[in-house]
């Protein structure tokens, strides 16, 4: 994870003002419904780096975004009196939405320099953004292609059991970019039903997971660990690709 990042040497206050954060994201997010404004409607623009010569492992990639995301939350910046918190919040607190677009070489570089943070997994690379309406979005972020290249899925092999898993519905077929999305709200709703302490102590790991898509017969255990209250799963509105209600997403804290 960049430098961006969390810090991982936090003093007492830096703890409570964590424990707010983390008390804000556990009361779950939306409640408020989008402005009369189009153009005001709030959104987390994310953005994937997928260059054109060896790009990286979709389930990598997927990775990176659900940490870049869910960083953004519990950045200092967006916590108590920081220089995000209102743009937070408001997003927050109004109709949850993710943008994931792309970008490679100069527009990667470029995209750097809009607040956010940037997590390097395994060597795919994704940028997460201070969410805001989407008629402010920056035009080095605007001018991105949101839809597009895709990536083949991949095959990483066994999940590290000290790692919280995000498990994708592979029955959906979603795109890399509506996947990206999906698993970043996974990584925001697993940090808020997750103790204090163990968001703590993922946040010390930069909030590293793994992505793994999910057969028909995996999902449906999947479903009963939601049922049994043991995971957590994402509900799509349906605005693109999947209708509406679709579960998309389940993660699973880690085992270890």
């Amino acid at each position: 994870m960049s430098d961006e990042a969390v810090s991982t040497e936090q003093s007492t206050d830096d703890r409570v003002a964590f424990a707010d954060q983390h008390a804000e994201l556990a009361r779950g997010y939306g409640g408020a419904g989008d402005p009369d404004d189009p153009a005001m409607v709030q959104a987390m623009q994310m953005v994937l780096h997928i260059p054109k010569a060896e790009p990286p492992a979709r389930s990598a990639l997927l990775a990176a975004a659900a940490a870049a995301a869910v960083a953004v939350c519990l950045d200092p910046r967006s916590g108590p009196e920081g220089e995000w918190e209102s743009r937070y919040l408001a997003w927050k607190r109004s109709r949850i939405r993710k943008v994931a677009r792309r970008a490679r070489g100069a527009q990667w570089v470029a995209a750097q320099e809009v607040d956010g943070v940037t997590v390097d997994l395994d060597g795919a690379q994704a940028r997460a953004f201070v969410p805001g309406p989407v008629g402010e979005i920056d035009q080095r972020i605007r001018k991105l292609q949101i839809g597009g290249t895709d990536l083949e899925h991949d095959e990483p092999g066994p999940v590290d059991a000290t790692l919280p898993v995000l498990w994708v519905n592979a029955a959906l077929e979603m795109s890399v970019g509506k996947a990206a999305a999906q698993v970043g709200h996974a990584s925001m709703l697993l940090a808020g039903a997750l103790p204090l302490d163990v968001v703590l102590a993922w946040a010390e790991r930069g909030f590293r997971c793994a992505v793994r898509d999910a057969d028909q017969r995996q999902w449906a255990e999947l479903v009963a660990e939601v049922g049994a209250g043991r995971a957590v799963a994402v509900r799509d509105a349906g605005f693109t690709e999947v209708a509406p209600g679709s579960m998309t997403v389940i993660g699973v804290p880690a085992r270890d």
